[in-house]
């Protein structure tokens, strides 16, 4: 019935054209639970930038620790009473949105030092060396 029932209208979080600062907050308070949000120096040059290129109407997502929904990874689990402190905001302009870091988070790719890719070659006859 569910499948076949109304189309479901999303709700969504913040507005492509609230600020920047506006969009992480909402994020922040609304799905994490969090208090609210501050931003480092870096994150504030960072999101002059953006504005100034006009790509303050992209979306945003958030890289923070996996083991929080706060950007300490200490605070396990669902803990309330935080602000999260964004450090830094790349643009991911091929898929279209903003990638607020908080915290010492890698974001992907995550490669290592050496990747495996390195040690992969092709032969002339077409036999593919160094896959496993």
């Amino acid at each position: 019935e569910l499948v076949e029932g109304s189309e479901p209208t999303p709700k969504f979080v913040y507005e492509l054209t609230d600020s920047i600062e506006d969009k992480i907050g909402k994020i922040v308070r609304t799905i994490y639970g969090g208090d609210g949000v501050t931003f480092g120096a870096k994150a504030k040059k960072q999101i002059a930038q953006l504005k100034e290129w006009g790509l303050d109407n992209l979306p945003v997502c958030m890289a923070k620790t996996q083991y929080s929904l706060s950007d300490n990874p200490a605070l396990l689990g669902a803990p309330t009473g935080f602000t999260i402190n964004v450090t830094d905001i790349r643009v991911a302009n091929g898929a279209g949105f903003l990638v607020c870091r908080t915290g010492d988070v890698m974001v992907m790719p995550g490669l290592p030092k050496r990747p495996a890719a390195l040690n992969m070659d092709i032969d002339s006859d077409g036999t593919i060396k160094g896959l496993f």
